[in-house]
This record gives C-alpha cells, structure tokens and sequence, in this order.
C-alpha cells in the first residue's frame, strides 16, 4: 500500500509538473524562472548612407532592406526558401520606430501565415540573409528583382558597382 501511494503521489508532481511548463496564451508561464515574456518589441526603421545608393533604409540593426518586383502592393510573393534567402521584417508590435522616414510610407501587411511584415509605400520590407552587417547590400538587383530602398520609398535600381556592394556570391 505505501508503495501506491508513493506511485500517486509521484504521477501528481510529475502532472503539476508538467502543467507548470505549459504556456498559455497570455504569454506567460512558459518564460525562464526569474523573467517575464514579453511581446515583441516595436519594429525599427531608420536611414543610413550605403555604397553608392545614397540614403537608403535599414532596420533597426542597420542592415539594408528590400523591396521584390513580384510583391504588390500589400501582398507578399516570398515564401518557402525564399524566405530563407530574403528574412521579412517583422513589424514586431505597436507602432513602428522610425528615424529619417515619413510615417505616411510605412505600414504593416498580414502574410498568409497571419504575421505581421513591415512595408513601404505598400510593399513588404526583406532583409538578405547574405547581408550579414551594416552597410552592406549584396542583395541589390540579384536576379534583377530585389532591390534597395530610398528614404522617400522609392526602389533604387542602380546595379551593384566595383566599390564591394557587389552580389557576394
């Protein structure tokens, strides 16, 4: 007999247990001991002078953005392994910090999957995955679709030139 109670006393621990670990969904619970989740931060913008394509955009870690030619206006056309290549930024939550961009250009789209992407002028905002550090922009005009933006919103469709913003691959 003392040996089942041992059993039942050890099942209800291990299902407290377990219970504690689950989240729910109010974010928290499922955080480290000593921390609380958070919701994502507010998404970054800002401009910065890269190679020769002038005052261009750039998140909040300094690394360029993008915008791609089969994108419409509030549409995404990237997914499955071009997101691997071409990350989105993610809008993050409330409203956008920004800094040298006009808030009349930026808003957010709703992908298919429900998440939130920043965009510009209407068009979804990408990072390159081979950009690993500010001021670069080895993804201008690869495949002659993505390109860098300005800080009026505009697509720069300069191509890479000697000055090492080539294509990096």
């Amino acid at each position: 007999m003392k040996r089942l109670g041992s059993v039942i006393a050890a099942l209800v621990l291990g299902l407290a247990g377990l219970t504690a670990c689950g989240g729910d969904d109010s974010g928290y619970g499922s955080a480290p001991a000593g921390t609380a989740s958070k919701a994502p931060a507010a998404a970054k913008l800002a401009t910065a002078d890269v190679g020769d394509y002038g005052k261009i955009v750039v998140d909040g870690n300094g690394r360029t953005v993008y915008v791609f030619d089969k994108d419409t206006s509030g549409t995404s056309n990237c997914s499955g392994d071009c997101l691997a290549k071409w990350p989105v930024v993610a809008a993050g939550a409330g409203t956008p910090q920004l800094d040298g961009i006009d808030a009349s250009l930026v808003s957010t789209i709703t992908r298919s999957d429900g998440s939130k992407q920043l965009a510009i002028k209407g068009l979804p905002l990408y990072l390159f995955a081979s950009d690993s550090q500010p001021g670069e922009a080895k993804g201008q005009a690869v495949g002659g679709v993505w390109w860098v933006v300005g800080a009026d919103g505009q697509k720069i469709t300069t191509k890479p030139g000697a000055s090492g913003n080539g294509y990096g691959y």
